[in-house]
């Protein structure tokens, strides 16, 4: 079952919770080890309620703009939205060296990169659980996760797509009732240096809806990167299609 994709999440793993405000950010989150993203090592992050994990600065803004930005942001965006935790969800986030949950790491990562050598040594993992959009009447929640890991030298991302049941707020152009419309969520990676970056294929598009159904490692929902010094997997070479269908592009 898809449940599966998602480390365990939640107050009975000590997670610590953002807080509960539209546009709102963690603190400033020192890193027992440093973990290098695009060459560049860092010590610290921040989780941010609209959907990305940033290394330098908070993201408080809602409507996500075209991979790469020119300001030198550097983050992941696994669902970069307008999610609005006032009206519903929570946003869960730890860092740890759980030996059960290291192990669990290694094995899916030397699965889908047989030609690395890799064992886990730290792991964070954000998780966004049924999270409402800003604008809300109804009670949809989009459930998804990003997974940091390294072994200190190399680092990988896994980014976890449970249920996904809207794409905009209405801020971005989304209407109230369905949360689709306007300017749809963004996933992705973005360096800071304008120059290296990845769209998901159907960000910001009303197709995103339907990446639960994708993957770049065989695994619909998933989705694998290679992050020190970054590399593109298996990505698909055709987008997901927006209708309703049986076909997974993996």
């Amino acid at each position: 079952p898809a449940a599966s994709l998602l480390y365990p999440y939640g107050p009975d793993q000590d997670d610590h919770n953002c807080p509960t405000l539209d546009d709102g950010t963690s603190e400033k989150i020192s890193l027992m080890v440093p973990f290098t993203f695009y060459g560049k090592k860092h010590q610290s992050l921040y989780v941010n309620n609209n959907g990305v994990v940033s290394f330098d600065s908070r993201v408080k803004q809602y409507t996500p703009d075209p991979l790469p930005l020119a300001d030198g942001r550097s983050f992941v965006a696994p669902y970069w939205g307008d999610v609005d935790n006032v009206r519903g969800g929570v946003i869960f986030y730890r860092e740890t060296t759980d030996s059960a949950l290291l192990a669990r790491i290694t094995k899916d990562i030397n699965q889908y990169f047989p030609q690395i050598p890799y064992t886990a040594k730290w792991a964070f993992v954000a998780t966004w659980d049924h999270v409402a959009y800003y604008g809300s009447t109804s009670n949809k929640g989009n459930t998804f996760q990003a997974t940091l890991t390294t072994d200190t030298k190399t680092s990988f991302i896994i980014l976890n797509y449970w249920d996904i049941q809207w794409t905009t707020g209405t801020a971005s152009g989304g209407d109230s009732e369905t949360g689709l419309g306007g300017i749809a969520a963004q996933a992705g990676f973005n360096s800071g240096d304008e120059t290296n970056y990845y769209n998901i294929p159907s960000s910001r598009t009303e197709g995103i809806i339907n990446i639960t159904k994708t993957s770049n490692v065989n695994v619909p929902g998933r989705w694998v990167f290679q992050v020190d010094n970054f590399q593109v997997t298996g990505v698909p070479t055709e987008a997901p299609k927006v209708a309703n269908s049986n076909n997974c592009f993996l």
